[in-house]
Parts: C-alpha cells; structure tokens; sequence
C-alpha cells in the first residue's frame, strides 16, 4: 500500500471510529461472501462504476493482508430480502473482495461489523467515508444530498448542513449542481470533469427561459460531438471549451442580454418591456388620468432597473471558469 493511501487510511479510521463510537450500536463483527449483502441504495458511491483499475491499490492491500483491515459497516435486510444483510458502508471494499473471490482468491471473506443505523444515521456515516474519496465525483455526491435533504431533513438545508457539518453556503452550492440538466452533464466528456465552480456561472443562466433553451440546444450538440470523439477514440472536448460554448450560448447575438420586465406605476401595471436586436421594445397600456409626467417616470424606473438587470447579468457571465 502506498503511503499516502495508509495516510488517508488512518485518518479515515479516526473520523470513522468518532463517529461509530458516540452513534452507533454494534452487534459485533462477522465474516461474510461479497454476495450475502446488497448495497444500500442511500450511498452516493456510483457502484456500477467500480473496477478493478479503479480499486487496484486496495485489491493488492487486501490481498496482502488476507482481508480487509478496516471492516465494511453492513445492518440486517428489511424483511423479505433474499440477501441476510445490507451493506452501508465500504463498497471499494467489497468489490475489492468480490474481486479476489473470482480472481484467484476464493478463501478471502469480506470482514464486518453489524450494526444498528437509522437511514440518516447511515447517510451521515457513509458521508464521513465518502468525503475521503477521490473516486466520488462532486456531481454523485451533490445528487445524493439533494436525496437526502428530502428525505431525511424535511426538505430544510440549515438542518441538513448542520447534521453534516457544512456551512449554508456549501450546501447550497452542492445543490446547485445537483440541478444541473442531463443534458449540461452529458455535455462534458464525463461525469467527474463537471464541478461545483461550473455550475455556479451555469445556474444563472439556466434560470432565464430563452437562455436556458439555447444552452440546452447547445448542450445537445456538444454531447453529440462528444459521443463521436469516444466511439473513434479521439480527444474529447475538456471541461474549460465545454463551459466557455454554455456560456457563449447564454448570451443573444451582437452580445444583446436578456432584458424582460412590467413598467408599474402606484403598484399597478401600465406595460411591458423586452428586448429586440434594435434595442428595447415598450408596450404600454395608457388610461385616462395617467399625466405624462408620471408616465415618464414609471418608464425611467423600468428603463433603469432594465440596466440593471444588463449589469448583473454581464457579472455573472464574466464569472471565471
């Protein structure tokens, strides 16, 4: 095992061992197949995912040491499962063992502790694991909180980023991507290459209809190209050419921005205000006893805020990649 993987590994005991000693109550430790356990489906692991290329350094570690020396947390099935337990955490090590089981190693066991978790208690846990990996992309993690946040935090985020130690702000931001369409994802050459700072210049512009319809079309079309590229082996697009195309089709052509709004007067409406190529197209809706004066003002308050929205708008499209 490499250093630095026994350095994670020890600091991973550590906030593991934290955890399972102030919340969790264990039945004691087992010996089990790979196959006696399905995977919790509240784990935000892709598990379809794993390989051996992708786990080689723990297949070896366990290889060498007949077993895994940190055990995989697993509870009792709900009734009428055909499997005896459920596993809740530690599906690298699993696979790896699987592995080993059908690559030379059929006397290898995969070393548990059962225990007794509530769902939250187990997505708290498998989180503390989580978090250690590289191997988890930001958008699996940001997909499995938004999950969670429903249904174990009552929809309410301070509660959940309070249960995980986060700040509000984290939180959010993990939401955020977790939003992304499947479109903007299959946009980029793979799942681990879109990121929370993406989403954060992409969200704005997704946010207003007509844009957000020409950033899908263009996402469509990127991950078409990108399909083409993987089928013939060739370089796919990176994640920096990808966002600089998304947010180029954010913007309308000869740089004109989105501008969409209700001219008011005393809180009732009088018009409307959007833009064309030409400029800004007004309608207004002129009724007796309306003076000039005060009809010119509503239409120079709209006309401001219609700045503003150029302004906040140019902010965020210049936000960097």
């Amino acid at each position: 095992m490499l250093a630095s993987d026994a350095e994670a590994l020890s600091r991973l005991d550590e906030r593991l061992s934290g955890f399972v000693q102030g919340n969790v109550r264990s039945r004691g430790a087992i010996s089990i197949r790979p196959s006696d356990c399905s995977v919790w489906d509240g784990n935000p692991r892709d598990v379809p995912g794993l390989s051996a290329e992708s786990c080689r350094s723990l297949i070896d570690s366990i290889a060498l040491e007949d077993g895994n020396r940190i055990p995989v947390l697993v509870r009792h099935n709900p009734t009428g499962s055909d499997l005896p337990y459920q596993l809740l955490v530690g599906s690298r090590r699993r696979f790896a063992v699987d592995w080993l089981n059908h690559n030379g190693r059929p006397e290898i066991r995969l070393n548990a502790l059962i225990v007794e978790l509530s769902d939250e208690e187990a997505f708290r846990l498998a989180d503390i694991e989580n978090r250690e990996r590289q191997d988890i992309t930001e958008l699996d993690r940001a997909r499995s909180y938004q999950k969670a946040v429903d249904q174990f935090y009552g929809g309410v985020q301070s509660r959940m980023a309070e249960a995980l130690g986060l700040s509000n702000s984290q939180l959010s931001r993990l939401l955020s991507l977790a939003q992304m369409p499947d479109e903007v994802v299959d946009a980029f050459a793979t799942r681990d290459e879109l990121r929370v700072r993406h989403s954060e210049v992409l969200t704005p512009l997704l946010r207003r209809p007509q844009q957000c319809e020409r950033v899908l079309a263009t996402a469509r079309v990127i991950g078409e190209e990108q399909q083409r590229l993987s089928a013939t082996g060739e370089r796919m697009i990176p994640a920096a050419a990808v966002l600089a195309r998304l947010k180029a089709a954010g913007k309308t052509a000869s740089g004109v921005r989105e501008v969409e709004g209700v001219i008011e007067l005393n809180g009732a409406r009088i018009g409307r205000m959007r833009n064309v190529r030409e400029g800004l197209s007004v309608e207004l809706l002129v009724s007796e006893g309306l003076s000039v004066r005060d009809l010119c003002s509503a239409l120079e308050a709209a006309i401001l805020d219609a700045r503003a929205q150029v302004e906040s708008q140019d902010d965020e499209l210049d936000i960097e990649d």
